[in-house]
């Protein structure tokens, strides 16, 4: 089995989780992104620095393995962490990187800043323990947790062209997830005439629209899931209202011009997402009567992922899972979407999710990740990665 620094992946991790790189302005990805980078260098590696937007940059790092030709790997992690919310809500520090009772606490510890660290360091071993056949890419992406534009410029930058296969190193408690789910955000407006509360019939009522679409959605989720039954791994197919936004100001006796529905549809493998599109664009205009306007926007469009399980990469994970372990891997699938999903849609790189961390801890107050998750997912990696690059899965 290959050896790896153990306490300096932990180590690392909590400097990691020690630097606050939210997506609020002021708070950004940079100091983070600095760190992996120096880690980088030290080890010898010449990493790409690619600035993103303002302080978002993405970290790429191409470690050969000086064992000839063969393939590449992609190891993921996000610098990017979610807020920390209410502080009154946490018993720990969020940023202070704590240590107790076999956990390392704190924002980011799970989501994602072990796996992050996990991925470094397993092709540090890797590296130390050898000449491998073709190379490894060590990549920190930003905005996961946003509108994942690291991992769009990746891919708009021809970053993954040469990529066959990618680690994707989310919290995922030990599950390897070859799928996800598709996330389709979806904005619509309706337009009215602004008028007196007491004088309705001089208006047109945006708001009166937003009834009937509404039914018209909780209608379109139940024969969604009739056509397409739940996922064995991520369930039932989902159309959530999540925003209703009526006018600029909240005045009760005023109706306002404009209201707006905000639709977050989560989807499974089968479901196309320009079908849901057109559909909610059809209630939109029905329930648009009486001279109000409907317009649909699409904000996220996500589809969902689905990596046969034999692919090489997964494969080659699930080999390693079983060496470490001695365990047999349990499958799964990832609930929201990841980086991966940009990867494996736009990039065409087959991708898996697996990572230190529970599988539902992320973004939650008092985050954290076990010590020892941290240490066996950085030996699971650095034995994918041997056998993803020498065949030998």
């Amino acid at each position: 089995m290959i050896e790896v620094d153990a306490a300096g992946v932990v180590e690392f991790t909590r400097e990691l989780v020690r630097v606050p790189s939210t997506n609020d302005p002021g708070r950004r990805e940079r100091a983070a992104a600095e760190l992996v980078a120096a880690r980088m260098r030290a080890w010898g590696w010449e990493p790409a620095w690619y600035e993103v937007e303002p302080d978002r940059p993405n970290v790429v790092a191409v470690v050969e393995g000086g064992g000839g030709d063969g393939p590449t790997l992609m190891f993921e992690g996000h610098t990017d962490v979610v807020t920390e919310g209410d502080l009154a809500e946490w018993t720990v520090d969020p940023f202070g990187g704590e240590i107790r009772d076999g956990r390392l606490w704190g924002r980011g510890s799970a989501d994602m800043k072990s796996g992050l660290a996990a991925t470094l360091y397993a092709t540090r071993a890797l590296q130390l323990a050898g000449p491998f056949p073709g190379r490894i890419k060590v990549c920190a992406l930003a905005d996961e947790e946003g509108l994942m534009i690291g991992a769009h410029h990746f891919v708009a930058e021809g970053l993954a062209a040469d990529v066959d296969g990618a680690i994707v190193a989310e919290p995922e408690a030990g599950e390897i997830c070859a799928v996800a789910k598709g996330a389709l955000r979806l904005r619509v407006d309706l337009t009215g005439k602004m008028a007196h509360g007491a004088m309705p019939q001089h208006g047109r009522n945006p708001i009166a629209a937003a009834g009937p679409l509404l039914v018209g959605l909780a209608e379109l989720q139940e024969e969604l899931q009739r056509r397409h039954p739940a996922h064995e791994h991520l369930g039932e197919v989902y159309v959530t209202p999540t925003v209703l936004r009526a006018g600029s100001t909240a005045q009760v006796n005023v109706i306002p011009a404009t209201a707006s529905v905000f639709v977050d549809v989560r989807t499974v493998p089968g479901v196309e997402h320009k079908d849901v599109a057109d559909r909610v664009s059809a209630l939109a205009s029905r329930a648009a009567r009486d001279g109000i306007a409907a317009e649909v926007s699409v904000l996220v469009d996500r589809p969902p992922v689905d990596v046969p399980v034999t692919d090489p990469v997964v494969a080659a994970l699930a080999a390693a899972h079983r060496a470490v372990t001695g365990e047999e891997p349990v499958y799964g699938g990832v609930p929201g979407s990841t980086d991966g999903t940009v990867l494996t849609h736009w990039g065409g790189v087959p991708s898996v999710v697996y990572g230190p961390g529970g599988k539902w801890i992320a973004h939650q107050a008092d985050e954290y990740v076990e010590i020892d998750d941290i240490v066996r997912c950085t030996r699971v990696f650095a034995e994918a990665a041997r056998r993803f690059l020498t065949g030998g899965h």
